[in-house]
């Protein structure tokens, strides 16, 4: 029997198999054909079409705030992915654990569960994201002591407050690192009136961005297309303009955190206070993050060895661990 862990996130799919670890990672993105609908790239093949394809193909993400927005085009990247990472031994339908954020609905859920099911799974199980954020970044989250855990993905940020095994308290916002990356374009189109991709807004918040002053300055040459004459132009971004384009978008984002540690109750409070905040997810790799949380809240905050894995190492914990004593809530579903 082969046991399959998903990270099915809005920017990137991660899958953890029993035994192997981490065996496949790509963008959650496809490109079909527009009239017949089949689908004709997956993954990091079908994002270098992002923003380049023909009348005839359209690429884009299934995947929308971390919930599924396109079920069958996310079944078949599945499928595609299945077979990827099982070669010619896909005769052997996997037993599969896949995250959800927190607080999704139970339509959203069935959705995910359906999804996997159609690719190909012969049972599905769902795991809180928290949850195995929290495993994947090394938290005793067994234990009679507060951690929070804030995992910032490509559709969602996730604040939860753990102990016991449980999620004490959770906050999810629909605003992460695509909001960023939107928030990049509106800004050089406002300012200098050039439009470019979200590809390009990405490499130049990974490249340049930062989010607290003095942190990694520097500039970036960005290509794009003129509003006003309609042809080919090239801008030079600073840093600092980066920071004044996420402001409002961190700003959300910090204030969630702030709004959670206000919830909490208080010797859970100073649990946290004594262990630190811990970010994980692609966005705790935005330069300057952990110094402005910390500024905000005077809470020291950490950043995981591994924040692009957390969750797939968080479900590999609990699909590797004796018995499944580390998912005890995880209940297999099955057509």
């Amino acid at each position: 029997m082969r046991y399959f862990g998903i990270d099915l996130g809005t920017s990137n799919t991660l899958i953890y198999e029993k035994g192997r670890g981490i065996v496949l990672r790509e963008p959650s993105v496809v490109a079909r054909e527009a009239r017949s609908g089949k689908v004709v790239a997956v993954g990091g093949e079908a994002r270098l079409m992002l923003g380049k394809t023909p009348g005839s193909i359209t690429a884009f993400k299934p995947l929308r705030d971390g919930v599924i927005a396109e079920f069958d085009v996310t079944a078949k990247m599945l499928h595609r992915f299945f077979r990827k990472v099982a070669g010619n031994s896909f005769f052997s339908r996997p037993k599969v654990i896949v995250c959800i954020p927190y607080g999704v609905t139970e339509v959203e859920k069935r959705a995910v569960e359906d999804a996997t099911l159609e690719a190909g799974a012969q049972s599905v199980a769902l795991i809180e994201e928290p949850i195995a954020s929290a495993i994947g970044a090394g938290l005793n989250i067994a234990s009679a002591r507060g951690n929070m855990i804030v995992d910032i993905g490509g559709g969602t940020t996730e604040v939860a407050v753990i102990s016991l095994g449980g999620i004490v308290l959770s906050n999810s916002l629909r605003t992460a690192g695509d909001k960023l990356d939107e928030a990049i374009t509106g800004y050089v189109k406002r300012k200098y009136n050039v439009v470019i991709g979200d590809t390009s807004a990405e490499n130049l918040k990974k490249t340049i961005g930062s989010v607290f002053p003095g942190i990694k300055p520097g500039t970036m040459d960005v290509r794009g297309r003129n509003l006003l004459t309609g042809l080919p132009a090239t801008v030079t971004i600073a840093s600092e303009e980066l920071m004044e384009a996420m402001d409002e978008d961190i700003t959300h984002v910090v204030e969630c955190i702030c709004s959670s540690l206000e919830n909490t109750p208080p010797e859970l409070a100073a649990d946290i206070y004594d262990n630190g905040i811990m970010l994980a997810g692609g966005g705790a790799l935005l330069a300057g993050l952990p110094n402005l949380v910390y500024k905000v809240t005077g809470v020291r905050t950490h950043v995981a060895k591994m924040p692009l894995d957390c969750v797939a190492l968080g479900i590999g914990k609990v699909i590797e661990s004796p018995d499944n004593t580390l998912g005890d809530s995880v209940s297999y579903r099955t057509r």
